[in-house]
């Protein structure tokens, strides 16, 4: 260990659960962070704290002020400069842990590139809103025997366990098909910071545990901060009906293009319609004769009234003042192009 990893880390070296050599291990471990919002930014910043030595962050949002109420390493600033929060949560880690590496990457995970992105991790942590990209890690993780640890928070409500291929059920095996019908999010029914700190504690513990050699605890897990109520049923094993741990078919590693997302409750919708990167700075140009432009190296916000768009030097978009597709991609058209 480096010169004043002994000190820095004293505490959890003294937890005879991790110890020394429990710690090595930490500090050699490389994760991926897969969402940066409420659970990602609690991850991000208790790993960092306790000596992860590798955090590749991928988020494809930016920061706002109604996040900062339960997502723990962002600031003001980091709203008022629309930041990506994969960048504001590195930068952030910086002034936790100098001794540590950071990989933000402001991007959305898609079959396309998740190869580049979690192909060199040992572990994978679930910081996401949706099943779409959940499926998709999940997928990644049977087939590469990867561990991944699953996580969701609405209201006072969260839920997590872990998946070990061969070993525990994955995703799949659990939720065949994403729940039916419209689901409550933070943006429509409301979120308390408390269930998503303690969701994500839960997440990061696991995935500690699980660095530094141990087997996981093979439960799942639900919280209501609320009320009170803590519950933990027995987690099966892998599920031979299962399409991924049973039959071994990863259909959505196989969806090469990212479907449109729109955003519950945020009146915006996702789009990701070029295959190739823009230069923020000449679409600056191109824009700011018709509205208000502000950018950086990470990305370009362009309002024209009902219309805000938030560019991202990987050609992806979210356009806020509409819920339907088909308007967003006329936007997208009307001043991206085709």
């Amino acid at each position: 260990m480096k010169a004043g990893a002994d000190d820095r880390y004293s505490r959890q070296i003294l937890f005879s659960g991790i110890a020394e050599i429990g710690q090595r291990k930490l500090l050699d471990a490389r994760i991926a962070i897969v969402g940066c919002g409420a659970l990602g930014s609690f991850q991000a910043g208790a790993l960092a704290r306790a000596g992860v030595g590798f955090l590749r962050i991928i988020d494809r949002d930016f920061v706002e002020w109604s996040n900062l109420q339960r997502q723990w390493l962002f600031e003001e600033s980091d709203a008022k400069n629309a930041l990506p929060k994969a960048v504001a949560a590195a930068r952030a880690i910086g002034r936790i842990n100098s001794e540590i590496a950071v990989d933000p990457v402001a991007a959305d995970l898609t079959a396309s590139n998740i190869d580049d992105l979690l192909g060199d991790v040992a572990l994978i942590l679930d910081g996401t809103d949706n099943f779409e990209t959940r499926y998709l890690m999940n997928d990644f993780s049977v087939s590469r025997g990867l561990p991944w640890i699953y996580g969701a928070a609405v209201g006072s409500y969260g839920i997590t366990m872990p998946v070990v291929p061969s070993k525990t059920a994955c995703l799949k095996c659990i939720y065949r098909e994403p729940p039916a019908g419209a689901q409550p999010t933070c943006d429509t029914a409301g979120v308390l910071g408390t269930v998503t700190a303690a969701i994500a504690s839960l997440q990061a513990s696991a995935a500690m545990r699980i660095l530094c050699g141990f087997e996981p605890a093979r439960r799942i897990t639900t919280i209501d901060v609320w009320t009170g109520e803590i519950r933990q049923v027995k987690q099966p094993g892998p599920d031979s009906a299962c399409a991924a741990c049973g039959r071994r078919q990863f259909v959505h590693l196989e969806a090469r293009t990212r479907t449109p997302v729109s955003l519950c409750g945020r009146n915006a919708v996702q789009l990701h319609e070029l295959a190739r990167p823009l230069d923020l700075r000449d679409l600056a140009g191109r824009l700011s004769p018709l509205g208000p432009v502000r950018y950086n190296d990470f990305a370009l916000r362009f309002d024209t009234p009902p219309y805000e768009l938030t560019v991202f030097p990987d050609g992806r978009v979210i356009i806020k003042g509409t819920t339907d597709v088909g308007v967003a991609r006329s936007v997208y058209a009307r001043y991206i192009g085709a």
